[in-house]
């Protein structure tokens, strides 16, 4: 591995391949691209040491040369252990100048060294994916963080962390929920998460997804995106939820909805995208049937009781297949687990489309500058992305799809903020 003080990425002979995809990438992300040119007159990031704890991907890396493009004295790190592209890891070293410490299937120990690096690079922004690196600079590594202005969070699972910190009082620098951003979760959660987890299980196992029973459980975006590519693949989609409101939805939208233990027994394919812990626990796994396939596309992979499974099993038989784990259970029962239970759409495909992640980073990009411009005025909680920032990707978007809309009349405005007009 090549490794020095600034980088650790797995081998720089591996950076003309990853050029090759960051390039490719970038041909499907033109608001970024734009913001990125943009970035490179203005320097609105010029003089910051930023830290970032993302998948290090194809479309983070245009992310990367975005904020470095702007000023940004950048150090990347991993976001999971498994959704490195080592390819595109080395090519922003060498080809892009950006300093990244991941590799694909680093352990737990040089996992959180990395995080503790990110923390030691003293940033001033910080941008994470699941809230690891905010966590570190509010735990042990809490002296690092006296000198951030704001924080960026760009996944669900982050901001729950980030929301309950704020709830306690514990939160020390402000953060912006991007992933709550319009342009964000309508889009990169559900067509995103959607299409790569399908992709992502279907690489795994080679799978006929048409007629199998699929259980999704959790009905939010993310959950909305799988349950609709897993239909229109032809299988029978079950949700399993707890929130009334979300289930009831589930109903309306045509899915069979139940209990986890009772689809638990008739489940082919089970897909959690929950954000919370043991959401398929030892009960569950106790009533699946033979071959039942089991993965996750929630943050951390704590939504599978890994543990328990294992204390369950006879045996366990790593990597029958890439990717795919065999549990055999006493009474001769095989469950599958996919990418060892991590995001299934990164540790066994590609992640999302750039063009959806296009929409995320730009947003991401766009309330960086934005924070930094606001440096002392903000108050120490979760903020949520300006609307301003929301809708001038939208209309970036919109314009590289070649697609115009309507604009409202002036009568129609003063109609709209009126009270007194009448009917």
């Amino acid at each position: 591995m090549a490794k020095t003080k600034d980088y650790h990425v797995k081998d720089l002979k591996l950076a003309t391949e990853g050029k090759r995809r960051i390039l490719w990438a970038d041909n499907n992300m033109p608001v970024l691209a734009q913001i990125r040119e943009r970035f490179g007159k203005e320097k609105p990031l010029k003089g910051r040491r930023m830290s970032a704890c993302l998948h290090v991907t194809a479309e983070t890396a245009n992310l990367a040369r975005t904020l470095a493009a702007g000023g940004a004295d950048l150090l990347l790190v991993a976001s999971n252990p498994l959704s490195t592209q080592d390819d595109v890891a080395a090519s922003l070293v060498k080809d892009f100048g950006v300093n990244v410490q991941a590799v694909k299937g680093e352990d737990r120990k040089t996992y959180y060294s990395h995080i503790q690096n990110a923390c030691k690079h003293r940033p001033t922004v910080t941008m994470d994916d699941g809230a690891d690196l905010v966590n570190a600079l509010h735990g042990d590594m809490s002296d690092y963080g006296d000198s951030i202005v704001a924080s960026m969070e760009e996944t669900t699972t982050g901001v729950i962390r980030l929301r309950a910190m704020d709830d306690h009082g514990v939160l020390k620098f402000p953060v912006f929920a991007v992933n709550d951003a319009m342009t964000k979760h309508l889009f990169d959660n559900r067509y995103g998460t959607g299409q790569s987890s399908i992709d992502g299980i279907i690489r795994a196992t080679d799978i006929l997804m048409a007629g199998k029973t699929v259980v999704v459980i959790g009905y939010g975006w993310c959950g909305r995106g799988v349950a609709t590519r897993a239909e229109g693949a032809g299988a029978n989609v079950i949700i399993c939820e707890t929130d009334p409101i979300r289930a009831l939805e589930a109903a309306m939208d045509g899915y069979r909805v139940m209990p986890t233990r009772q689809a638990a027994a008739i489940g082919d394919l089970f897909i959690t995208v929950t954000g919370d812990i043991h959401v398929l626990d030892r009960a569950h796994f106790k009533k699946m049937k033979d071959g039942a396939i089991v993965c996750n596309s929630g943050h951390f992979n704590v939504e599978l009781n890994l543990e328990a499974l294992t204390e369950d099993a006879k045996k366990v038989n790593r990597g029958i297949r890439e990717n795919v784990d065999e549990y055999i259970l006493p009474d001769g029962r095989r469950l599958f687990v996919l990418g060892e239970g991590r995001l299934v759409n990164l540790a066994c495909a590609e992640g999302h489309p750039a063009a959806v992640m296009d929409m995320s980073f730009a947003t991401q990009a766009l309330t960086t500058s934005h924070a930094i411009k606001q440096e002392g005025k903000l108050d120490v909680k979760v903020h949520g992305v300006p609307k301003k920032i929301d809708e001038e990707v939208a209309w970036l978007k919109l314009k590289s799809m070649g697609i115009k809309i309507d604009k409202l009349t002036s009568e129609q405005k003063k109609y709209l903020a009126s009270f007194d007009m009448g009917t």
